[in-house]
């Protein structure tokens, strides 16, 4: 039952808990807010962390959420540089890092992924970097610039966007990934291949089925990739991109249903009715797909911070949505929508040489997927056709002369 006076705590103020937080006023809730959040500045846009903060276009000021003053004037507490170390649900009480705890009628985990670390000596040396938050933004920039020389291990998103940013700015770039093929847990084959090929095109560099067995430094400070067939690769610096981790030990500790992310429903709810967990760290119903799934993007944050909100308050749910993410590279839109499960066949249409294209994965004649290049007409009527369950014709899909609109008509 709504409740508009009820107290909500939400424990991490990423894009998730920050938006939960503005979702509930509009939505209406006039009940205190409690926003905790472990950095030292308030909500932000984390996308742009691998892109525009890395070139100098960006900093918390412009990525903000919301304006400074916008906590104050809708009664949010906003706490930063605070973790909430324990939850006790009997009690309704979240305890606090800085000693003190604080009740709560409803509660939100938003408290996200962290970047998983590499089990290999050296992995602790001074210009070993990630890249999840404004301060390793900071220190990834730093290390980049005309003359620098900087190595990934990883070849995901993050690497890849991160190499696009090094490469802008005059720096050497290697990308090490220990599968044969970048984007190998992500992307289909044909993606994978046209990615490589652009970035060796700008220059960046690429050693495929490559293990990390040390990083070297000297005095402390990092300065070569020991490769696991004892190669040497001098750098100075190194980003680790080799996916995240849930942070769903406050969850689990708490006695709340995890598997491998908090598991919750499709109104964000856990499995105690008076908590609710949102973003990357939730594993949650995909009904498109008949599945749970853990998803790391922006618009799943916002997605669930909608659910929460409105179940909090009353309002009407937000509509269902199939899954979509992006990424920005030099001049390359990648845009996806859907996951391709139980996918049996793709159909590739536009052109791959211009660098404007998409490749559809189908389940018989239904589309499970898209993954644009340059095609935001190809995108957003896939995503259309994803949610929809129409069937297409693949012949129609296949030729680039019969438009989107005709082609899911």
């Amino acid at each position: 039952m709504a409740d508009p006076k009820a107290k909500v705590v939400i424990v991490g103020a990423g894009h998730a808990g920050g938006s939960a937080a503005a979702f509930l006023r509009q939505y209406g809730h006039e009940g205190p807010i409690v926003l905790i959040g472990d950095e030292p500045i308030p909500p932000y846009q984390r996308p742009p962390l691998s892109k525009a903060w890395l070139k100098g276009e960006a900093d918390a000021g412009s990525l903000a959420l919301k304006d400074a003053d916008w906590y104050a004037e809708n009664d949010c507490d906003l706490r930063l540089g605070v973790t909430v170390t324990s939850i006790n649900r009997g009690s309704k009480t979240a305890f606090l890092s800085a000693g003190g705890a604080v009740s709560y009628d409803y509660l939100i985990i938003a408290t996200g992924a962290r970047a998983r670390k590499l089990p290999i000596p050296g992995a602790d040396l001074a210009g070993v970097l990630e890249l999840r938050t404004a301060a390793d933004a900071e220190q990834l920039k730093a290390a980049l610039g005309p003359g620098k020389r900087l190595a990934i291990i990883g070849g995901g998103y993050i690497g890849l966007e991160a190499a696009a940013s090094a490469r802008a700015l005059g720096a050497w770039a290697l990308i090490i990934e220990r599968e044969p093929r970048i984007l190998a847990r992500v992307a289909c084959e044909e993606l994978s291949t046209f990615f490589q090929q652009y970035h060796e095109a700008k220059g960046v560099n690429f050693e495929l089925s490559a293990g990390v067995k040390a990083i070297e430094g000297e005095g402390g400070q990092v300065r070569r990739i020991r490769l696991s067939d004892d190669r040497a690769v001098e750098c100075d610096a190194v980003l680790v991109g080799v996916g995240a981790l849930p942070n769903e030990e406050l969850a689990r500790d708490a006695g709340l249903e995890c598997a491998g992310g908090v598991v919750v429903d499709l109104q964000a709810r856990t499995s105690d009715p008076s908590v609710f967990a949102i973003g990357d760290v939730t594993h949650r119903p995909l009904p498109l797909y008949d599945r749970q799934f853990r998803l790391e993007s922006v618009p799943n944050a916002l997605e669930q911070a909608k659910q929460v909100a409105s179940a909090i308050t009353g309002h009407a749910p937000p509509s269902p949505e199939a899954p979509w993410f992006w990424s920005d590279q030099y001049d390359l839109k990648l845009q996806i929508a859907g996951l391709p499960f139980d996918a049996d066949s793709r159909v590739v249409r536009g052109d791959m040489a211009a660098a404007k294209f998409a490749i559809f994965h189908l389940k018989g004649d239904q589309v499970q997927a898209v993954e644009a290049v340059n095609a935001p007409p190809e995108f957003m009527m896939g995503k259309s056709l994803i949610l929809s369950r129409k069937p297409v014709s693949r012949e129609k899909l296949a030729n680039s002369s019969i438009s989107m609109k005709e082609v899911a008509a």
